[in-house]
């Protein structure tokens, strides 16, 4: 009982913490041979912005997206936990190519499950997840240049 109270009272805190997780903003910019796209990204980079993500949202912009930054190149899994709508999700690795794209489907049970765990093919830094499709539609493939940007906070 103890362990189950001890385990209730962290989803807790991890919740009321991603909960007030605030995203930085940016602009990201996408080119590949004569293709050049331009999103507004969300930025998460600190553990709690990366565990909320995009759970959820019920719509994403057109050209918008979140960017997942980590401390080092690496390889990590990503879920549709919570996650309402269908992603794609480019790895970028630490020099800002692409290196892989997912698909990503919302679960049938967005709260409980099961989850797909999508990986990359290659190890990388950032992760973009957009509207599934996205990249597709663009003609945005592994090989394409990632430029970032982040907004000032000063007004």
């Amino acid at each position: 009982m103890r362990h189950f109270i001890l385990l209730l009272l962290l989803l807790i805190l991890t919740t009321s913490t991603s909960a007030a997780a605030k995203f930085k903003q940016g602009t990201l910019t996408i080119t590949q041979d004569a293709k050049r796209v331009v999103l507004q990204i969300e930025v998460a980079d600190t553990p709690e912005a990366r565990s909320q993500g995009l759970m959820s949202r019920r719509r994403l912009a057109d050209n918008a997206g979140m960017l997942f930054i980590f401390e080092e190149q690496g390889s990590w899994g990503f879920w549709m936990k919570n996650t309402l709508i269908p992603l794609s999700i480019a790895f970028i690795d630490e020099n800002w190519m692409i290196v892989d794209i997912k698909d990503m489907k919302v679960a049938p049970s967005p709260a409980n499950g099961p989850f797909d765990i999508y990986e990359s093919a290659k190890p990388f830094k950032y992760a973009l997840e957009v509207n599934r499709g996205y990249f597709r539609t663009k003609g945005i493939g592994a090989g394409a240049k990632v430029r970032f940007e982040l907004k000032s906070s000063k007004r």
